[in-house]
């Protein structure tokens, strides 16, 4: 599938992609790269919404299924440029490597979607039946699968694939992910008078402890629903000579197959009632954190930190066939899953749509200084993704 040509041609989108900044909210200029890109491959249509999300499709001659490959577009800052080897909004090349920031996070992956859709639509004279899509997502880094949400309600597809770096495996599943607050409300008083006020930072302390104490519900192929303290916060702040009247903790809790907003938060709520009815002078709260984040289109995107976990199985018709594609494309691929959260939160976790991960590079390159894709890694991607569409649509 990949003349020489065309490898040329995918290493130079990747590099393009790479030297558009885009930290989450301000994907704009990787956005017109990418439209201009669809219309010189061929695309037959492509359209930006109110999130800013960018949205190509190739359409069949004949009706049929919808496949969507979802890549986000937006990164991670990058910090201290000067340990950088190269810069990185560069994209240089050296080693057999594209350096840049996002080249495996996950430029390099949208560059081989776009690719591969491409070239499957021009090798088959658009002679299947259904349509391809291929989304360039925003703001997943701070709120995944929440963008993506305006896409489904777009496309409505039948089918997923999310590019995250897989290092060129199938994945069928992973945990989610909620941001749990917990808060105290306290009463402010003089330091040199503690006992006339209720300090939440005592009241809270006792409450950590307890939560650490619950036992954490369990999949047998997912691993532990883990509950974590990410981060603690008290008010006033500096507090100087003030008993602290306010204390928030956020906990991360990794979410399993099933569980709802409802399940999860229980045992916590469940255990402030006890303390609360130990200590009649606790009062505290548990909900989950609700983001705000403003795209580059002006729009402000607002939900509850809460995005699914999800599973298939690895007989499902369309695992399959992703799997007997990629097989024919020449890799040897295991199925196993995301061992973190991506937007098959919303596809396959909120809307229940089949869903697949698969994405050339390796995991742990995410968010570093001197990030990079292996020129290998990203060919055998585009390789792989045009190996699914083989399979799906039977050319």
């Amino acid at each position: 599938m990949l003349n020489e040509v065309r490898k040329e041609q995918l290493i130079k989108l990747c590099q393009e992609l790479i030297r558009c900044p885009s930290v989450s909210g301000q994907e704009d200029k990787v956005v017109e790269a990418i439209k201009k890109n669809f219309e010189a491959l061929g695309y037959d249509d492509c359209y930006v919404d109110c999130y800013g999300n960018v949205i190509g499709h190739i359409k069949g001659t004949g009706k049929g299924k919808a496949i969507l490959f979802d890549g986000h577009i937006d990164t991670v800052p990058v910090t201290e440029e000067t340990k950088w080897k190269f810069g990185p909004f560069c994209g240089e090349i050296s080693e057999g490597r594209i350096y840049g920031r996002g080249a495996s996070d996950m430029k390099g992956q949208v560059s081989a979607m776009i690719s591969a859709a491409a070239y499957f639509a021009e090798d088959t004279n658009k002679e299947f039946d259904g349509d391809i899509y291929v989304a360039g997502v925003v703001h997943e880094e701070i709120f995944e699968g929440v963008a993506a949400r305006k896409i489904s309600d777009a496309i409505n597809p039948n089918y997923v694939v999310i590019g995250e770096s897989s290092e060129l495996n199938l994945k069928i599943g992973q945990r989610g992910r909620a941001e749990i607050v917990v808060e105290v409300f306290g009463k402010p008083a003089h330091s040199a008078n503690p006992e006339k006020g209720i300090n939440s930072v005592y009241k809270m302390a006792k409450i950590i402890d307890r939560i650490q104490e619950l036992k954490p519900t369990t999949h047998e192929e997912l691993g532990d629903g883990i509950l974590v303290l990410t981060d603690i916060k008290s008010s006033p702040y500096p507090g100087a000579s003030v008993v602290p009247e306010y204390c928030r903790a956020t906990f991360d809790r990794r979410l399993l197959v099933g569980e709802t907003k409802e399940s999860v938060i229980a045992p916590i709520q469940e255990l402030l009632d006890e303390m609360m009815k130990e200590d009649d002078e606790l009062n505290a709260k548990v909900s989950y954190a609700v983001g705000s984040e403003i795209c580059y289109t002006g729009e402000t995107i607002t939900g509850e930190r809460f995005f699914p976990g999800w599973l298939f199985d690895k007989e499902d018709e369309f695992i399959q066939a992703a799997y007997k594609g990629l097989k024919e494309a020449g890799l040897n691929p295991e199925i196993t899953n995301y061992s973190f959260c991506t937007n098959g939160s919303h596809y396959a976790g909120e809307k229940g749509i089949k869903t697949i991960g698969f994405g050339p590079s390796q995991e742990n390159l995410a968010h570093t200084i001197n990030e990079y894709i292996e020129i290998e890694q990203l060919e055998k991607g585009a390789e792989g993704y045009y190996g699914i569409l083989k399979s799906v649509y039977n050319k």
